[in-house]
């Protein structure tokens, strides 16, 4: 039933006005349209795939042809499709986030989801259609250049699902991998190509080993394909600073548009590597889920709600975790580099990939896995500050002089209860904010970020902005604050994880803070209780922490602090 209603997907896209009147780009829209396809496919259709409908949306380049090898997609004539009625208003939607695209800076085929995150579409329903289908597996290499599958060729070397394609699943984060090399990935592999001297020039002369000898469908159409041909097509850089990138919707209540806040953003985009992560989560979930599977609606209604099964966890806060534990870097940098040996022999040949040797393919797996999992897996989600309705900055920010050595942690105090969902935590955000602008005369809310026990960190006055959060030392460290009163109680063990290991060390890889920065509670430097006691008892044990300081005199913090009072021993609200 569920690769029947999302085949049906196709003859909506066909049939859709484009003039249309569209639902918000929300999440729950696309919840809802499964919904309402799931009522009306007959059990007839569910042989059929979802494919079907990726490919209409998408009918050339890599996502075609990998869709037809690897789902098993035909070429279909409009005259075969059977579309069931849907509202007007749900074609239209369906029709919007049909492809995922970057043009002219902003994001298309997108949505907001339940916990503030955006994700791409199209890599989440390819990753479920790869799931369903049982995470089939080619193996390589291919005798010779291959045709698509709508030619009516046979691939006897599609099989069942490898073991040792998958990792072992882990229910905490898996360390990224901070050493991915050609070693990692590669033993005896064929002679250079010609061609492409450019290309061979930027590209160190990498010694492969070892090449791959299957591809996992499920990587192959969310994660690994992307990452390949994106890195492929800018080799003469090994890191991609705009890896991830972030951006803001027009309105959060009825989301129209998104436009990115870097308009050179490459398609590896913050929404597209969240869908990405989602399908591969998703996918190996109803890969290894026996018959009768949940619907499609009612499993990302869990996923983008409270957890699947009921399982906290198993949600889409904490996808980076769970992608993590789903495959390690190892195995990625395998099938990235699988991935781009299968895309050359598939017709027609991308022209890069034309000429390039197995040992530079393995060079650009090796780069793409390394930076994916050291600066998208290994850091933490952050919400842009449009994501919570930041009011604007009053006045003129200082910058900061960068990399700082030091980061000061704080609770908030009030509000005291730790804010556990994107909609508590971004009105916890701009309460503070009202707070610190309003009452106490600040320019911004004082902390450089806030984590909530939501699983995601909230942009307060950032890396670059100087903060009103540690009197006396604000232009000397990062102030981060987490949400709640730790006088007696310890926050969730993610929020924890995120101000002890994976904010600094995400900062520390950036430049942005100094590898020998010291780790201090608020307290040290300044007469107050924060960041608790239970709180700063176990910062005691942290790396980093410093427990002999000199505090600095309070007449060098920023230039406004004449107007920002001096802080009271209680509460801890008062930071400057």
């Amino acid at each position: 039933m569920a690769q029947g209603v999302l085949w049906i997907l196709i003859g909506l896209l066909l049939w859709s006005d484009p003039g249309t009147a569209s639902l918000p780009l929300l999440m729950d829209s696309v919840i809802q349209a499964l919904a309402e396809l799931e009522q009306k496919v007959p059990a007839a259709n569910a042989s059929h795939t979802a494919s079907a409908w990726l490919l209409s949306a998408s009918n050339s380049g890599l996502h075609t042809r990998l869709y037809h090898f690897l789902l098993g997609v035909q070429n279909l004539d409009a005259a075969e499709l059977h579309p069931y009625p849907l509202s007007p208003e749900l074609q239209g939607l369906i029709k919007e986030v049909a492809q995922h695209d970057v043009r002219e800076g902003q994001e298309y085929g997108v949505v907001l989801a339940p916990d503030g995150s955006t994700v791409a579409v199209e890599p989440l329903l390819a990753g479920l259609e790869a799931g369903l289908q049982g995470r089939k597996v080619i193996n390589l290499p291919l005798d010779s250049t291959a045709a698509s599958r709508e030619a009516g060729v046979t691939f006897p070397d599609v099989v069942a699902i490898a073991p040792d394609v998958k990792a072992t699943s882990s229910p905490g984060l898996r360390a990224a991998s901070p050493d991915v090399t050609t070693a990692d990935i590669g033993a005896n592999s064929p002679d250079a190509t010609t061609g492409c001297p450019d290309v061979q020039a930027s590209l160190p002369d990498a010694k492969a080993k070892s090449p791959p000898t299957v591809v996992d469908s499920l990587l192959a159409v969310t994660l690994a394909g992307n990452l390949g041909m994106t890195f492929l097509q800018g080799p003469q850089t090994q890191n991609h600073p705009d890896l991830g990138t972030e951006g803001c919707w027009d309105q959060l209540s009825v989301p129209r548009t998104f436009t990115l806040l870097d308009p050179k953003a490459s398609l590896l985009t913050t929404a597209f590597l969240n869908g990405a992560l989602d399908g591969v989560i998703l996918g190996d979930y109803l890969s290894r889920t026996p018959e009768p599977r949940p619907s499609l609606s009612h499993l990302l209604s869990q996923y983008y709600g409270a957890g699947v099964a009921r399982d906290p966890g198993f949600r889409s806060n904490f996808r980076r975790q769970n992608g993590a534990a789903v495959t390690s870097a190892s195995i990625l940098a395998q099938q990235v580099w699988g991935t781009l040996v299968l895309l050359q022999r598939l017709e027609p040949i991308h022209s890069q990939l034309q000429c390039m040797s197995q040992e530079q393919l393995a060079q650009v797996a090796a780069n793409a896995t390394k930076e994916f999992t050291e600066a998208f897996l290994g850091c933490p989600a952050i919400h842009p500050r449009c994501r919570w309705g930041a009011a604007p900055y009053q006045g003129h920010p200082t910058p900061l002089q960068l990399p700082l050595g030091f980061l000061y942690v704080h609770h908030t105090y009030v509000p005291a209860p730790p804010c556990t969902d994107f909609a508590r935590c971004a009105a916890n955000m701009r309460s503070m904010q009202r707070y610190h602008q309003d009452t106490q005369g600040w320019e911004d809310i004082g902390y450089s970020f806030v984590v909530g026990s939501d699983g995601y960190v909230y942009e307060g006055r950032g890396w670059h902005w100087v903060g009103a959060h540690t009197l006396g030392h604000n232009s000397r460290g990062f102030g981060v604050a987490i949400v709640g009163n730790y006088t007696a109680a310890l926050p969730t063990e993610a929020a924890l994880r995120t101000v002890r290991d994976t904010l600094p060390s995400c900062a520390v890889r950036a430049g942005l803070l100094r590898p020998d920065y010291a780790l201090l509670g608020h307290r040290q430097l300044v007469r107050t209780d924060c960041p608790g006691d239970a709180l700063f008892h176990l910062l005691r044990t942290w790396p980093h922490f410093t427990a002999t300081v000199k505090p600095r005199p309070a007449r060098s913090v920023s230039r406004r602090s004449r107007r920002e009072p001096p802080p009271r021993t209680l509460p801890a609200t008062d930071l400057q």
